[in-house]
């Protein structure tokens, strides 16, 4: 026995159809041929990763978070935060890759594989394999705050979470995606790891829908940001142990009020973007310089600039992006850190001052 979707209530109607035109809006934001759009798209992947990982305990800033998931730079072997987030973003991958894929079908080896995607670096936790064995998670003071059903049960009832989940029905995509968060941390199939695969499958159900492109549908920073909340109606609503016959509205709610509040704050995050990239072109128009310093002046204030993407996105040649940064560089805007091939060109001071102005 799993969890089931609650009775959807006037009031949370009214909130999915609050949400449901937020979402409208995004799509057609994000759908735009923006010149910010893959700048932002990178910073707001990375930003998503980096919160949900943060979430148990893994964290890196924001700037190397987008280095990280972007490929920019390996991570170390000895270093577990950057190797978490790297690992997560390999997962992520592979839910872009589902969710473009016409014959997908629901498995129980659908999230072993993003479990050991994300979990790989962990090889002593077995990624990509049930757990065995009991389980519990300890709260503040070495207390028990849950204890996930018995290990000889979780091969059958991961089994009902496929099955519910390849089923077709008509509950609404981000109520079926919250109902597939909760089956899956709350039989917490994994020795570790759990919340992270049951934040990537409600990603990927979400991903499966359409609308959106993963990285503006999740909600892990705004988990992150509250998490005291988003583990306080996890204890509520599984009762401290796994105990399927409860009522799961609270925490429903909980997730369609954070989609409300992360499309929000995307919304705004592309209207910001956009205002920079005007404020950015002003100052490259009244230098007299190339339109296309503006590429190099926004790569430098998100994770940035270096030689091979700019001269991607720019177009240019080689010798063009030498002489380019190079005068960016005369003029005080940007800063080199570096040698050879991780050469990163960032935003300084004076170029954050004027942007501030």
């Amino acid at each position: 026995m799993i969890f089931a979707t609650p009775d959807i209530t006037t009031d949370l109607r009214d909130q999915l159809d609050e949400l449901d035109r937020l979402r409208q809006e995004l799509g057609g934001q994000v759908e735009r041929l923006t010149p910010w759009m893959g700048t932002l798209r990178r910073a707001v992947r990375a930003s998503s990763i980096e919160s949900s990982t943060s979430i148990e305990g893994y964290s890196v800033g924001s700037a190397e978070a987008i280095l990280l998931t972007s490929g920019t730079i390996p991570a170390e072997s000895d270093d577990q935060n950057r190797l978490a987030v790297a690992c997560y973003a390999r997962a992520m991958d592979h839910v872009g890759a589902l969710a473009r894929d016409p014959g997908f079908r629901w498995s129980d080896r659908v999230i072993l594989d993003l479990h050991f995607d994300a979990c790989h670096f962990q090889a002593d936790k077995g990624p990509g394999l049930w757990r065995t064995g009991p389980i519990a998670v300890t709260g503040a003071g070495g207390s028990i705050d849950y204890r996930g059903p018995e290990g000889k049960q979780v091969p059958a009832l991961m089994a009902e979470v496929v099955a519910w989940l390849d089923s077709a029905d008509d509950v609404h995509p981000v109520v079926r995606a919250a109902m597939a968060h909760l089956n899956v941390t709350s039989v917490h199939p994994f020795r570790d790891g759990n919340g992270r695969v049951a934040r990537i499958v409600q990603s990927l159900v979400l991903a499966r829908e359409g609308l959106l492109l993963p990285e503006f549908s999740s909600i892990e920073e705004h988990l992150s940001r509250n998490t005291p909340a988003y583990y306080a109606a996890l204890r509520s609503t599984q009762g401290g142990s796994y105990q399927p016959d409860r009522d799961a509205s609270d925490w429903v709610r909980l997730c369609v009020e954070a989609h409300i509040s992360q499309a929000e704050r995307r919304l705004a995050q592309i209207s910001e973007a956009g205002a920079r990239w005007e404020q950015l072109e002003r100052e490259v128009a009244d230098r007299g310089w190339p339109e296309r310093f503006v590429i190099a002046l926004e790569q430098s204030l998100i994770g940035g600039a270096d030689r091979t993407r700019y001269g991607e996105e720019a177009d240019v040649s080689p010798a063009t992006v030498s002489a380019d940064l190079r005068r960016l560089l005369d003029s005080g805007l940007v800063e080199q850190h570096g040698r050879g091939p991780g050469t990163r060109y960032w935003a300084s001071e004076r170029l954050r001052s004027l942007l501030a102005r």
